[in-house]
């Protein structure tokens, strides 16, 4: 440390054992006082950290987290946005099709007429068992409208427009002693004025279903459907071999059909 010579400095006094003093002996150590900074080194400083007080540093750091946080914002916009997108395709889908899968059909067209449609759910016989099924229109999600009407007296879908029809049928059977030889039929049909035989629709024939060990019980499904052409005051059927091994649930058994 240097300091200025120019300073007069005081006498320092020495005293020994013998209490004798040596005011000629020059000291052993200088005392030597600092002087506060200069005005320029201290505008540095407050000049490096900014007009406001703050460093650079700390104004960075406070940037990036702003950003940070307007990132964020901006994530969860998106992903809000993208829900509410996928929410009205599902309101969409939920208004056209079941919950099965079915198309359940809007019940009025453009020209605000009822659209021609049906679906009936399978009726549980105890006593009597027809091959040609008999069913619920007016039982949980059945209905009927646009002129298509249910025929109670043999279990038939009247329809009273031509066009094309999407059609469609399921069973369920439960075998009670199932074995590997056990099969079924199920089978859609129409009658049709002027022809004196039925025509069939739609066919399907289910055989080895069951387990390798016979007397189990095992429960086999058939669904059938097709876009056909159907004309004014058709009758259409569902017939099933097995009559007597039909699901005693409702919604396991279903028919119906709408006008495309």
């Amino acid at each position: 440390m240097s300091c200025d010579q120019t300073y007069p400095f005081p006498q320092v006094f020495l005293v020994d054992a013998g209490g004798s003093q040596h005011p000629d002996q020059p000291p052993g150590l200088v005392p030597c006082w600092s002087h506060p900074p200069s005005l320029e080194s201290a505008g540095r400083r407050q000049k490096s950290r900014g007009s406001m007080g703050v460093s650079p540093c700390t104004a960075l750091v406070v940037l990036m987290l702003f950003l940070l946080v307007f990132a964020g914002l901006g994530f969860e916009a998106y992903e809000i946005y993208q829900m509410k997108k996928e929410l009205r395709q599902v309101r969409w889908c939920d208004g056209h099709l079941s919950f099965s899968g079915l198309y359940e059909p809007l019940l009025k067209d453009e020209d605000d007429r009822e659209r021609p449609a049906a679906h009936v759910i399978g009726r549980i016989e105890k006593e009597k068992f027809s091959k040609t099924l008999r069913w619920e229109s007016r039982v949980g999600r059945a209905f009927t409208s646009g002129g298509v009407s249910y025929q109670f007296q043999d279990g038939a879908l009247q329809v009273n427009e031509t066009g094309i029809y999407h059609i469609y049928s399921r069973v369920e059977l439960v075998f009670r002693d199932c074995s590997p030889t056990s099969s079924f039929h199920h089978l859609v049909f129409v009658r049709r004025g002027g022809r004196p035989s039925p025509l069939t629709l739609m066919e399907a024939h289910r055989a080895g279903f069951c387990r390798q060990q016979s007397a189990h019980p095992w429960t086999a499904e058939s669904y059938l459907a097709s876009a056909l052409q159907l004309q004014t005051h058709d009758r259409v059927y569902v017939n099933v071999s097995h009559p007597t091994f039909l699901s005693h649930t409702h919604y396991a058994n279903f028919f119906g059909l709408y006008k495309i």
